[in-house]
Parts: structure tokens; C-alpha cells; sequence
């Protein structure tokens, strides 16, 4: 067995019930926010051009942003395809910390900072836990020798 096979294997038996509703909890605050980038895409824009991106750049990183936390969040709250949904939305969430640090510091008034870096650390955590035994990954895989034998 490969290592992440072992990994895998661990988290399916140890992995306790309470983390489902931390992970569809994860996956619907993200899902939100997508939703929030949606109806406030002029904001978005005004924050990514505040940052210093380049102007190339502003054409297409708010909508990838947006949808980026539609699929991830929706497939997080499923438990279908965990740890890749977790790794997508790891590099937005760092440049989210980065940059609420350098406009905001650390402790500014009505900064989301804390709320990204608990957002952070929980995709860390389910992109090595993967979706637990209640997920749409776990149905999959303890249904694929059912599928095999209809098709």
C-alpha cells in the first residue's frame, strides 16, 4: 500500500462523527462567500486592484476566485472529491491572509483575518483527513465493485 493509501486508511477508521459537520460547516462558509464575491463583484475587483495585482490579471482572478469557492465549497459540503476541493481553495485562502495582513494588520478593526486563517487551517486539515466515513468519496469507493458489475 502506498502512503496515501495508509493515510486514507487511518482516517477512515479514526475519524469521528464531528468532523462531518465541521467539514459540510467548512464547505458552507466557503460556499457563501462564493456567493457574497458573486453579488459583490465590483468590491472583489476594488480589493484585488487595492493589492497590486496586475491589470491582466484583474480580468479573470475574480471570477476564477468566485467559482473556485462555489465548486469547492458545494463539493466540500457533498464530501466528493474532499482533498482536491481542499487543495483548490488552499492557494486563495493564502493570498486572502497575505494580503488582509499587509492592508488591515493583525488585529484590525473588523478585519476577517481570523475567520481566514480558521478557513485556512481547516482546508489543511481535510486535505489530509480527506471526507470521513459520511462522504460522497467513502459511498463511491465502497460502492465501485457494485458499479462495475451493472455496467
Amino acid at each position: 500500500m502506498g502512503t496515501l493509501q495508509n493515510i486514507q486508511q487511518w482516517s477512515i477508521t479514526h475519524h469521528p462523527r464531528w468532523l462531518v459537520i465541521l467539514r459540510v460547516a467548512l464547505g458552507v462558509c466557503l460556499l457563501v462567500k462564493g456567493i457574497f464575491f458573486m453579488m459583490n463583484a465590483v468590491l472583489l475587483e476594488q480589493y484585488l486592484s487595492e493589492s497590486g495585482i496586475s491589470n491582466s490579471s484583474l480580468n479573470w482572478l475574480p471570477l476564477v476566485i468566485t467559482w473556485a469557492h462555489l465548486l469547492g465549497g458545494f463539493l466540500l459540503t457533498i464530501g466528493l472529491f474532499t482533498r482536491i476541493a481542499s487543495l483548490m481553495q488552499i492557494p486563495i485562502l493564502v493570498g486572502a491572509v497575505i494580503f488582509m495582513v499587509s492592508r488591515q494588520g493583525m488585529f484590525g478593526r473588523g478585519s476577517e483575518l481570523p475567520f481566514a486563517f480558521i478557513i485556512l487551517i481547516m482546508l489543511f486539515f481535510f486535505l489530509i483527513e480527506g471526507g470521513g466515513p459520511i462522504s460522497l468519496d467513502t459511498y463511491f469507493k465502497k460502492n465501485r465493485n457494485t458499479r462495475q458489475e451493472i455496467w
